[in-house]
């Protein structure tokens, strides 16, 4: 919902008149109903500023940590290349070798 299309405010409310007739409301209870309506008014109105800046605050944190990550080379790890490092070791120094830097990888 856009603030735009809200067409009361807490002011609107309270000075609103309304007409009396014979067999109207009761007008104490109408206005303390309308003076819970311009509290939830108010609580709004500052629920939803507080939610836009949490939203500007987060968009630039956003930004922000785009702009870091992206200055960042990005570390990958290539799990084929550490795979056939791994072979190859095998192949050079032997199964014992390879079983104990397994070994001490997984501790």
């Amino acid at each position: 919902m856009s603030l735009n299309r809200v067409q009361l405010n807490g002011k609107d409310i309270l000075e609103k008149e309304f007409k009396t007739a014979m067999r109207g409301y009761n007008q104490e209870e109408v206005d303390e109903f309308l003076d819970m309506i311009i509290q939830d008014y108010d609580a709004f109105k500052q629920e939803i500023e507080r939610l836009q800046q949490e939203n500007e605050r987060l968009k630039k944190n956003t930004q922000e940590h785009t702009r870091t990550r992206s200055s960042q080379p990005a570390q990958q790890v290539n799990y084929d290349v550490l795979k056939r490092l791994s072979n190859l070791e095998k192949a050079v120094f032997g199964k014992k070798f390879a079983d104990a830097n397994n070994a001490n990888e997984s501790s």
